[in-house]
Formats: structure tokens, sequence, C-alpha cells
């Protein structure tokens, strides 16, 4: 092996390493990123059966869908994204309450933008309804960092 093949086994074996790092850094990001875009799609597919093909009102399909996810979204996040560690019935309750609280703003954040936007303003669904999705995973994220999924402070 000459001399350069060397050096460039090397820099691809660094290269590897510090994308590892970078991942194992910021797996909670990447994961829930990841499981962010699985119930967005949940969502949206949902929504657009119950509105396109079952022919519910959005606003009614906005709700259908936004339930749907949100249970998928803390089961996901539960064990995935923040390796949840609370155990006890009382623990659970807790962590599912503040999950369901911190949705059901955002639920309604969403309900409101799809009404102004597609009800009254008569924008095109989807395209809302995708956008709207960006915006409420972005503040879910930060529920669920600060907020829902806690670690104990002896594991952080």
């Amino acid at each position: 092996m000459s001399k350069d093949t060397k050096v460039k086994v090397i820099q691809k074996k660094t290269l590897f390493e510090q994308a590892k790092a970078l991942f194992i850094k910021y797996y909670d990001v990447i994961a829930y990123l990841f499981f962010g875009v699985v119930t967005t799609i949940i969502n949206i597919v949902v929504y657009a059966f119950c509105a396109h093909t079952l022919h519910i009102d959005e606003i009614a399909s906005t709700a259908i869908g936004q339930i749907v996810a949100i249970i998928a979204a803390y089961l996901t996040n539960r064990k995935w994204v923040f390796h949840s560690q609370a155990h006890g019935a009382k623990a659970i309750m807790r962590e599912i309450v503040s999950f369901a609280s911190a949705r059901a703003a955002t639920f309604f954040l969403d309900m409101l933008i799809m009404y102004i936007f597609v009800k009254l303003l008569h924008w095109p669904d989807i395209p809302v309804k995708i956008a709207s999705n960006f915006i409420v995973i972005v503040l879910n994220y930060v529920a669920s960092k600060l907020f829902i999924f806690v670690k104990p402070k002896e594991n952080k």
C-alpha cells in the first residue's frame, strides 16, 4: 500500500469517526426529526384520507389527523427519541398528561392555521398542512426536550 493510500484510509476512518461522534452527540435531534417526519406523514395521510376520500370537513379532518399523529408521536418519542425513564403509573401518567397538554397547544395552533389559511383565505389545503406541521414539529421538540421527557438530574 502506498503512502497516499494509507493517508486516504486514515482520513476516511477519521471522517467516519467524526460522523459517528456527531450522530451520537445529536442523536436525539436526528431521531426526533426522523420520527417527526414519520408522524407528519401519518398526520397528512390521515388528514388527506379523511378530507379527500371520506369528504370530512377540513377542520374535523385536521383534528383526526392530529389525534392519530399525537398517539404515534408519544409512543416513538417516549421510547426511541428521549428514552423516557418514567416508571410506575404516576410517573408515566404525568408524562402522558404533560405530553398531551403540550400537543394540545400545537394541535390548536394547527387548527387555527388551517382555519385561517384554508377556510378563510382559500389557500390549497395540503401545502398549508405541510407548512403548519413544520411549525408544530419545532414547537413540539422544544416542549418535549425542556418540559416533558426530562431526565433525572443524576442522569444528565
